[in-house]
């Protein structure tokens, strides 16, 4: 297929783009540069730099490379950015995911994968959070990764048509040539590798009196090469005839808490990594682990690369080269 990879030149969207040009896919990166990389665009896939928002542009590229397929990762995904500022969140997530709808069906396409959260999901009441579990978002991050899907749906029952839907966290490791590069880093792993490399002085974890095995917060940490895999075969799927379907991702197992990561990089890297415990951060779950027997069922899929200290020695590899 000809594919449309929206965010492509960032973190997951440049594995995802990587992944399906070694199947075998060609493969058109959309992205404005505003936080992706325009090193990490694969060298045989075309760049355009233009903003999903813009309509005119975006109708334009899928009708003059003739796209099957578009795989949606465009769009902002800071929770506490979106807390203060919801109208940034509302215009590129939503309203953007709509221009994007709205063009493929103009240019005759219909075939998409949204890459979409498992923020949409809020605090769940139960573990492990499975899809039939009800939608109950607790910032505006989470409730313009949910508007989206739900206009997905919506469009294939008016227009025919058909998406796939991945609910996620914490994508973590690195493929040989991209890993992570966010400014400002947000996320666990790469903070802790920075601390490693003597980047930064410490990491701080933010409560350690929870239920869990060892106080600190339970998470999913997805090798990023896995992401990338479930977003080509829930395309291939879609491609073969496959109906619309949400689908979450996840480690696979129980998790991994903020200590266990601490620990397995001071291990993986053979540093000594500070950390200081700080408070609760305020709506902080104690353990967010996603059910993946729905994918692996219908799409054959379950992480290959769920080891810890695998996804960490990715990471650490891409880190120090």
């Amino acid at each position: 297929m000809r594919v449309l990879v929206t965010g492509g030149a960032g973190y997951i969207g440049s594995v995802v783009a990587e992944v399906l040009l070694a199947r075998g896919h060609g493969v058109v990166v959309y992205d404005t540069l505003v936080r992706g990389h325009r090193d990490a665009v694969p060298d045989e896939a075309p760049l355009v730099v233009a903003d999903v928002l813009d309509a005119a542009t975006l109708g334009a590229e899928l009708r003059e490379h003739r796209i099957d397929g578009v795989v949606h990762l465009a769009g902002l995904s800071l929770v506490g950015e979106s807390v203060s500022a919801p109208d940034r969140y509302y215009h590129v997530n939503v309203l953007g995911g709509l221009t994007l709808l709205d063009a493929m069906r103009g240019a005759g396409v219909g075939l998409l994968v949204f890459s979409s959260s498992a923020a949409v999901y809020g605090e769940p009441g139960k573990q492990p959070i499975e899809e039939d579990d009800p939608p109950a978002p607790t910032n505006p991050y989470g409730e313009t990764k949910l508007a989206p899907e739900r206009a997905i749906s919506w469009y294939g029952r008016a227009f025919g048509l058909r998406g796939v839907s991945l609910r996620y966290s914490n994508a973590a490791g690195a493929s040989t040539d991209r890993g992570e590069r966010h400014d400002p880093e947000t996320h666990l792993i790469p903070i802790v590798l920075d601390v490693a490399a003597g980047r930064r002085d410490g990491v701080t974890i933010y409560g350690d009196d929870y239920p869990t095995r060892d106080g600190t917060c339970v998470r999913d940490y997805i090798h990023v090469l896995d992401l990338a895999d479930a977003h080509v075969r829930a395309l291939d799927a879609l491609a073969a005839g496959a109906p619309s379907a949400v689908y979450n991702l996840g480690c696979g197992g129980e998790g991994y808490t903020v200590r266990e990561v601490i620990d397995t990089a001071a291990a993986v890297t053979g540093r000594r990594i500070a950390a200081r415990v700080g408070p609760r951060r305020a709506g902080d779950p104690a353990t967010l682990v996603a059910a993946t027997g729905r994918i692996t069922r219908d799409l054959g899929w379950r992480p290959q690369r769920q080891d810890l200290r695998e996804i960490i020695r990715s990471a650490w590899n891409r880190h120090v080269r």
